[in-house]
């Protein structure tokens, strides 16, 4: 994740894009009683998520697409990529209600740009991607919890962080890697359970 996503995915406490409990909430599919709730720069990390979310669902059909796959891994793959359409709908949807306009979605072939698609050649290839892009989505996660003074909007950050992590640890298991030796590995740099 370091080289493959940006540094604004990291959404960590005392960083600059800190998303605000209702802009988590929103993220989350919960509902949000009026514009006012979201702070205005909420709007601008809304739709950093959602362009990561667009990136992540393409990065999953690049890999789709990519016939480096072996069955199983890719009907998981294909369910991960769900799971990613269905934040990028709610986020689309959150954007939408609060007056906000959501940023589009690029051609594949930008995403495959980006994502220096042309250096897959095998499925640890892509697994090594899509295990990257996991990782910092979960670290993302869990670095917003500690904001919250409503525990309902810390779980929520916490469920997608869990669901975040299972992608990483399902991935890392078709890598054939071992699970993490260290606890507490998550949430805290560097970023990765499996330095080296």
């Amino acid at each position: 994740m370091d080289k493959i996503i940006p540094v604004s995915r990291r959404l960590v406490p005392g960083s600059a894009t800190k998303l605000s409990a209702a802009a988590i909430a929103m993220l989350a599919g919960v509902k949000v009683a009026s514009a006012a709730e979201v702070r205005p720069r909420d709007f601008d990390i809304l739709n950093v998520a959602l362009g990561l979310e667009h990136e992540a669902i393409n990065a999953y059909q690049l890999g789709a697409q990519s016939g480096l796959l072996q069955k199983s891994v890719l009907d998981v793959a294909v369910l991960f990529q769900s799971h990613h359409k269905a934040h990028r709908d709610a986020l689309v949807s959150s954007i939408t209600k609060l007056g906000g306009t959501p940023v589009a979605e690029k051609k594949l072939y930008d995403y495959a740009k980006q994502l220096n698609a042309d250096t897959l050649k095998t499925q640890a290839d892509v697994l090594e991607l899509a295990a990257r892009l996991e990782l910092g989505a979960t670290n993302a996660y869990l670095g917003v919890i500690p904001t919250f003074r409503d525990s309902t909007l810390a779980q929520v950050a916490a469920r997608l962080a869990a669901d975040e992590t299972l992608h990483w640890t399902l991935l890392n298991d078709a890598l054939g890697k071992q699970p993490t030796q260290k606890a507490l590995a998550f949430g805290s740099e560097p970023a990765n359970p499996f330095p080296g």
